[in-house]
């Protein structure tokens, strides 16, 4: 009986599906942190130059 419950391989595709997603969360995580503040920085650039062109438009 102790044979069979250690061959028993039922879920054993829920639980490779669950480490699957969670080492893309990890990818994820560790992309955001690291892209982050290059991200912000970018969307800031880009914000100070649209003020800019609206400022020299009259607006």
């Amino acid at each position: 009986m102790l044979r069979k419950w250690f061959k028993d391989e039922e879920g054993q595709g829920m639980v490779e599906y669950g480490l699957i997603i969670g080492l893309i969360a990890v990818v994820v995580i560790v992309a955001l942190v690291a892209l982050g503040p290059k991200v912000r920085d970018m969307f800031d650039q880009v914000n100070e130059e649209l003020d800019k062109a609206g400022a020299g438009a009259g607006t």
